[in-house]
């Protein structure tokens, strides 16, 4: 049992890493600690609630909810833009679909309790769901999009927009096509809702399975330990090639030899010039996997030209990205923050999009091993959302949580019931409007509610204007008034409110 002193000093340990600006996920972490000692200690023997929530969740209020909701719309937008259509699938999938399809990260998958006869897992992405999907229904051609919630367990850094449940917005397109025309296009997806969204500079680092493989087996890794050195390279991006080598030699039991090979190709990074210059590698041209991904890659680059965006993709043969499932093209869409003006290569602050080709998948589920090549892109949508709610933060700008277009008020007392005829009629011609709840507000308490929610207008009925068979519009933010019939409210409401 925690005693008073022990959630003293607990208390004050959480004040002083306040005070010292310490990272807000070791703060996040002492403060749940001083909740539950303090619910411990909870009057006798009445059982205090600890109101947090679970570790690697959050709530979201009203005015995040409404930037989540800005962004949500940009790309749904963007994916209804190139055709797809929507499916969703449960949020538990049984145990066995799920296993084995993710490599070293299958430990995160959240097991549920045995309910008595299904074993059940919560879906850790939607891309093995998908391919379950398209097995079960023997669908073979499809371009879909599908936005819900995914779950990890995960040691979530909250602050950096990582957690344990979260939202993925997934495009792909199934089915068998000529090489990379849907890759390109999911690239170009990839580049026009990080363009909308306007969150600065970002790159997208191309790279190819096969194309890994082939240098793994040039440099001398084991068949075996493919896989393996996979997951270690992929983690370039968050560590010095140094510390990734020694993981290499050290923990997966490669040979430094090999290393110091996969060493020399993995800081490679440019476009077609680096294409063509691998494809004349006397080593890696001998090797079929490599050349087959360098000739699809070659395409690639050449369709992303025609679409005009090569400037913002790199091809970075560092990139492996952990899954087991991909088997052709990956990529990864960063965001670089320019740290100052003396630095020549921008810093990358982390991933807000991944993808690539996966053509065994769906053929793992099917009973007669039939495949249906795909490929597809996830957008990171709780990085963007983080970083936008950061900037919203810092901008302190007002956000509005409702859309709420004019509230209907009186200026006299006893005129409840004139103004709920009014907004019952300005509810059935489809207009957004409110009410106070109350029978006789002051016109100020009315017009201050207007000002705290950024509602643009106010309908004001009073006696006189009833008789004239008029209502007064003011516009809040001029305060200008103009009496207005009645019949032509609707209109004059539509007309001032209207989105440009």
């Amino acid at each position: 049992m925690a005693d008073e002193a022990a959630v003293r000093a607990q208390a004050e340990a959480v004040r002083r890493l306040k005070q010292d600006k310490a990272d807000p996920d070791e703060i996040a972490k002492e403060v749940a600690k001083l909740l539950e000692m303090k619910a411990q200690l909870g009057g006798g023997g009445k059982h205090k609630f600890v109101l947090k929530t679970p570790k690697g969740t959050r709530d979201y209020s009203p005015k995040q909810m409404a930037i989540r909701e800005r962004v949500f719309n940009a790309i749904i937008t963007c994916f209804k833009r190139h055709g797809a259509e929507v499916i969703d699938t449960p949020v538990f999938e049984l145990k066995e679909t799920l296993t084995g399809k993710y490599g070293e990260d299958s430990k995160l998958i959240y097991d549920l309790k045995d309910q008595g006869g299904e074993l059940l897992s919560l879906r850790y992405d939607l891309t093995v769901p998908f391919a379950r999907y398209l097995a079960m229904n023997k669908i073979t051609n499809i371009k879909r999009y599908h936005i819900a919630k995914v779950y990890r367990r995960d040691n979530p850094a909250m602050t950096r927009g990582r957690y344990r449940e979260f939202y993925q917005c997934d495009f792909d397109i199934a089915g068998q096509f000529d090489p990379m025309i849907p890759d390109a296009e999911c690239l170009k997806i990839v580049h026009e809702i990080l363009s909308d969204l306007q969150l600065g500079d970002f790159l997208i680092k191309v790279n190819d399975r096969r194309i890994l493989d082939g240098m793994f087996a040039v440099c001398g890794v084991p068949d075996s330990k493919f896989r393996t050195i996979c997951s270690s390279v992929d983690k370039l991006d968050k560590m010095p090639w140094e510390e990734v080598r020694s993981e290499m030699v050290g923990e997966k039991g490669l040979s430094p030899e090999a290393a110091d090979r996969i060493g020399e190709y993995v800081q490679l990074h440019g476009g077609l010039d680096l294409i063509e210059r691998l494809l004349q590698d006397p080593k890696l041209s001998q090797n079929k996997l490599a050349k087959e991904g360098l000739g699809d890659m070659k395409l690639l680059f050449e369709y992303l030209t025609l679409f005009g965006i090569t400037g913002k993709i790199s091809f970075d043969l560092s990139l492996a990205r952990g899954l087991d499932y991909y088997t052709g093209v990956i990529f990864e869409a960063v965001l670089l923050q320019q740290e100052n003006d003396h630095v020549e290569e921008p810093v990358s602050v982390g991933s807000v999009a991944g993808g690539g080709r996966y053509d065994g998948l769906v053929g793992m589920f099917d009973p007669k091993g039939r495949k249906v090549p795909c490929v597809g892109v996830s957008i990171g949508i709780e990085r963007i959302f983080s970083i936008l709610e950061q900037r919203v933060e810092a901008s302190e700008e007002k956000i509005r949580t409702t859309e709420t277009q004019v509230l209907v008020a009186s200026a006299q007392k006893k005129l409840l019931e004139e103004r709920l005829k009014l907004i019952s009629e300005l509810w059935d011609a489809g207009i957004k409007a409110e009410v106070l709840y109350k029978k006789n507000p002051k016109l100020l308490n009315q017009l201050q509610y207007c000002e705290e929610t950024g509602i643009p207008l106010v309908a004001i009925v009073g006696e006189q204007e009833l008789k004239d068979g008029v209502v007064k519009l003011r516009v809040v933010a001029t305060r200008e008034e103009v009496n207005v019939r009645r019949e032509s409210l609707v209109e004059e409401i539509r007309m001032r409110t209207s989105q440009p």
